[in-house]
């Protein structure tokens, strides 16, 4: 019996972007389901009736939610690539990392971003002293995992692609080889790679829409 896969997520999302790297990582088969954020469908109502959000994965029928969540689903049900290591303790620091890009940097990147004078200039502080730390563990790897993709560079896509769209919208040089020189690297090495290059969205259409939430709260794209 062949395995149904499908995924209810938007081509704009970090979060949705996350999956399909990961599901293509793992070659599997999967059937994109386009989702309109400004008018939530009865299908993703009923399958993240918690959240309402993007993505989720439909797996054979049954519904997984929270990209993080739905990544870890995918390494534990499917072989091929490994996006986790093998050893314990680095897969806990992986796990760790990937929290701390969720709940630390994007946060302060969306704030920042979207703030003000003196509120963004010390938003800006923050976001890069989070983004040193961040980078911190690129020291001496090409990828977060070493010298392949793994869990924490596809949680980390927000930074490929983003990150540095918010930032010129906000007018802000965070993004360069002076600041952040191992970040922007790893960026480019991470772009360069066929799967992410043909799953990420075009930049100006995410500079088209980001400008014109400047002034709004902005989605959240879980």
């Amino acid at each position: 019996m062949a395995e149904e896969v499908k995924l209810l997520g938007f081509g704009g999302s970090p979060f949705s972007c996350r999956v399909e790297i990961a599901l293509k990582l793992k070659g599997i088969p999967y059937e994109m389901i386009p989702q309109d954020l400004a008018n939530k469908s009865p299908l993703l109502v009923e399958h993240n009736p918690v959240h309402k959000k993007v993505p989720v994965l439909l797996h054979n029928g049954k519904p997984i939610c929270e990209s993080v969540v739905i990544l870890e689903y995918i390494e534990e049900t499917w072989k091929g690539i490994p996006l986790l290591p093998e050893d314990p303790y680095e897969r806990a620091m992986a796990r760790f990392w990937a929290k701390f890009i969720d709940e630390k940097c994007m946060g302060a990147v969306w704030k920042a971003c979207f703030s003000k004078g003196e509120e963004q200039e010390k938003g800006m502080e923050e976001v890069l002293e989070l983004l040193k730390t961040l980078e911190s563990q690129l020291e001496g790897k090409k990828f977060f995992g070493g010298d392949d993709i793994g869990f924490v560079d596809i949680v980390a896509d927000f930074a490929a692609l983003w990150l540095g769209v918010l930032l010129e919208v906000a007018g802000v040089d965070l993004l360069n080889d002076e600041k952040l020189p191992l970040l922007c690297k790893w960026i480019d090495e991470l772009n360069r790679c066929s799967v992410v290059k043909e799953t990420l969205p075009p930049r100006q259409m995410l500079l088209t829409f980001f400008k014109a939430q400047q002034s709004a709260t902005g989605p959240r794209y879980k």
